[in-house]
This record gives C-alpha cells, sequence and structure tokens, in this order.
C-alpha cells in the first residue's frame, strides 16, 4: 500500500485532534492506560503499518512508521503507549517461521492480539544483555522458564509477549552474545506462572517487573534457531531506536510549537516575548537541533528498509533526537516560565515524558560508547 506522506500526517493529526491535552492531563493523574487513543489508532490501522498486507497489514516501511509516532507525540500525545506494537512483531516478521506468522499476524494486525511486551532487561544485567539470567530448559517439546525482568512496559496490556531467555549456561572461551534464544510467550496461557507487579514511575508508562515460576512455552513458540536470539533482537532494536528517535523529534517540535505561539503572544513590559533576543534565540536554536536530528533519523530509516542491520544509524538517530527533545523541552518551560510548571498547559507532563529517551531504553552513554568502539574504531571503555 502506498500513502503520500502528507496525507499520512494530515490523517494522523485529524485522529489525535479528537484526544487533546485534557484526555492526556486525565490518563496522567490517573496512571492509567490510553485505552480509547490505542483503539482509535488500531481501528485505523495505524499500529500494524508495518505488517505486510498479505496479512492484513498496511504494509508501509519504517520511514512511515517513523511519521506515524512523530505526528502523534507533536499533536502531545504520547506514543510510549502502543509503539510497541509496532516494532515487537518485528522479531516474529523478520526471523519467524512462516507457520508462526500465519498464525499469530493477521490478529496482531487486526488489533485481535496485543503484542506490545518486549522482555529483555534483568535487574543484575541492566543494558549488558549478554548477562541475562532468566533460564529456558528444554523438556521435549517444551521449555521450562524460570528468572526475573524488570521494566517491562505494558505487560498487562498485552497477549503475546517476546522474551529472550538463556537456553545454554555461559561458558568461558565463548562468544558472549551464544546461548540466548526467543521466544514468544501467550500470556493469555500463563495463569500463574508468571507474576507481575507494577513499578510506579514518574511518567504515566505501565512499567513492570516480572517473574517467571516454570512458566511453560511450547517449543513451537521459539523464534528461528535456538542460541542464536541476541542477533533477532538486535534487529527489533534496531527498529526500536529509530521509533523512538521518531517520538522525541515530534517531542521536540511539540515544545517548539507551543514555545513560539506563546511568545508570540504574550506581552510583558508592553511586548510579546518573542521579540526579545534571549527568548527567540533559544527556541530557534532548538528547532534547528531537532530538524538535524531528523535528518539522521530519516537516513536510518531508509537504510532500514534497504535491510541494513547494523546500529549505527539508528542509535545516532536516538541519541541526537533525545537530546534535542530534552534542549527543546527546557526552553519551553524556560519560555512559559511558572506556567510551564502548571498542569493545565501540559508542558510539564510532556516535560517529564521527554526525559525518558535520555536513558531509555538504551542510556545514551552506551550509545556513545557504541559509536566509538563500532564505528569509530576505538578500543572498549568496559
Amino acid at each position: 500500500m502506498k500513502v503520500p506522506r502528507a496525507q499520512l500526517r494530515s490523517a494522523i493529526r485529524a485522529l489525535c485532534a479528537d484526544f487533546g491535552n485534557d484526555y492526556w492531563q486525565a490518563a496522567d493523574r490517573a496512571r492509567s492506560y490510553p485505552r480509547e487513543f490505542v483503539d482509535a489508532l488500531t481501528e485505523a490501522g495505524y499500529l500494524a503499518c508495518l505488517v505486510p498486507e498479505e496479512y492484513g497489514g498496511m504494509g508501509l516501511g519504517m520511514t512511515e512508521a517513523s511519521l506515524i509516532l512523530e505526528e502523534i507525540n507533536r499533536s502531545g500525545a504520547n506514543s510510549g503507549a502502543c509503539h510497541a506494537q509496532m516494532y515487537t512483531m518485528g522479531t516474529l516478521l523478520r526471523h519467524g517461521s512462516d507457520e508462526q506468522k500465519r498464525k499469530f499476524l493477521p490478529g496482531i494486525a487486526s488489533g485481535e492480539l496485543r503484542l506490545q511486551a518486549f522482555a529483555v532487561t534483568e535487574p543484575d544485567a541492566g543494558s549488558d544483555t549478554t548477562r541475562i539470567r532468566t533460564f529456558a530448559r528444554r523438556e521435549g517439546d517444551r521449555y521450562i522458564v524460570n528468572g526475573q525482568k524488570v521494566f517491562i512496559s505494558r505487560v498487562r496490556q498485552s497477549d503475546l509477549m517476546i522474551l529472550l531467555a538463556r537456553t545454554t549456561p555461559p561458558a568461558e572461551g565463548r562468544k558472549r552474545t551464544a546461548g540466548l534464544s526467543v521466544f514468544l510467550v501467550d500470556l493469555r496461557e500463563a495463569g500463574d506462572r508468571i507474576r507481575v507487579a507494577p513499578i510506579d514511575t514518574m511518567i504515566n508508562h505501565e512499567s513492570c517487573e516480572i517473574h517467571f515460576d516454570d512458566l511453560e512455552i511450547p517449543v513451537a513458540n521459539r523464534i528461528g534457531e535456538e542460541g542464536r536470539g541476541f542477533r533477532y533482537i538486535i534487529s527489533g532494536m534496531n527498529a526500536e531506536r529509530i521509533l523512538l528517535a521518531s517520538e522525541s523529534i515530534g517531542d521536540g517540535l511539540h515544545f517548539i510549537d507551543r514555545a513560539s505561539d506563546y511568545a508570540s503572544a504574550r506581552r510583558v513590559f508592553g511586548r510579546e516575548i518573542g521579540a526579545n533576543q534571549g527568548v527567540q534565540f533559544p527556541i530557534a536554536d532548538a528547532y534547528m537541533q531537532i530538524r538535524a536530528a531528523a535528518a539522521v533519523r530519516d537516513q536510518a530509516a531508509r537504510a532500514y528498509d534497504d535491510g541494513e542491520t547494523r546500529g549505527e544509524g539508528p542509535n545516532m538517530a536516538k541519541y541526537l533526537a533525545s537530546r534535542a527533545a530534552w534542549k527543546a523541552a527546557n526552553v519551553a518551560m524556560d519560555t512559559f516560565g511558572g506556567w510551564g510548571m502548571a498542569s493545565e498547559y501540559g508542558i510539564e507532563r510532556k516535560f517529564r515524558e521527554a526525559r525518558l529517551y535520555m536513558v531509555a531504553p538504551v542510556a545514551n552513554n552506551l550509545i556513545l560508547s557504541h559509536v566509538a568502539t563500532h564505528v569509530l574504531g576505538m578500543p572498549r571503555s568496559f
């Protein structure tokens, strides 16, 4: 399916117009999941934009998916409630069997099945994915899983979950990324074998801690070959980086839109505050940094659609976009002054949300390390 990008942007803006600041403020105060908004995106088909048409999706590329999330966040909404329905299924789409795709992708595309949870991070491993301990022991035609995951978002709003677990113990001399496998967990069948505990955070992001107690997963639900899961997960992480960069770009443009409009209307000492260089220059500077990050994001999205598997572009896009958004957040807060702190304006809510991507799903310092070692060829710093 081909959709003109200008038309796509316009359609997303129209949908988001039905969910204004009051809606998001109410969800934030109640710490409630914005189900009505997610349902509207699902019904319009946008969350299935990356699913091929043969499975009921829109069959679009990463470039179009990026524009969708950018426009959602530019409207003042929060894509964090639903973005994983786009990138999490990429692991299944790229590495799953034909049978798995036929079984799950149509339901994911229609919204009958929610695949929002991506269980990788563990308390003692953090960003060092190769150190995870959650173990899947094979017994005949099933795996028995025990372990713990943390900061797993939207598991309570999902029917399915992508899980990375160790299937062979770590051994001296082996490659650190060996022995990890990926599974598609049907949460509807898990029962009390999965214990979920919500984590209270500074934003309304539905993040949880998970414990696995002898969870049984059919061998048929393993994605790809046993022991090669790290490579499969990385491809999903590249998509995640690009899409989250798009959210940061949308956040940044939201702050610029709000700050420039407010500065042009707010009068103090007989003139608009935007006439002062001390107000307008920081806004213009932040805007240009967002545009620069968007250019890197666009390049990374095109390369991903062309089959690029390296993490250079996606990681740089996430790093630059999150920093640009955070700068724009602070500029907006300075422009609004005391009113920026008032919840009714929505600036403080988006301010908190924009801060997340400086540290998640990967800390920006680790991206600096990645670029230094894998792009510039410098020695590892850890």
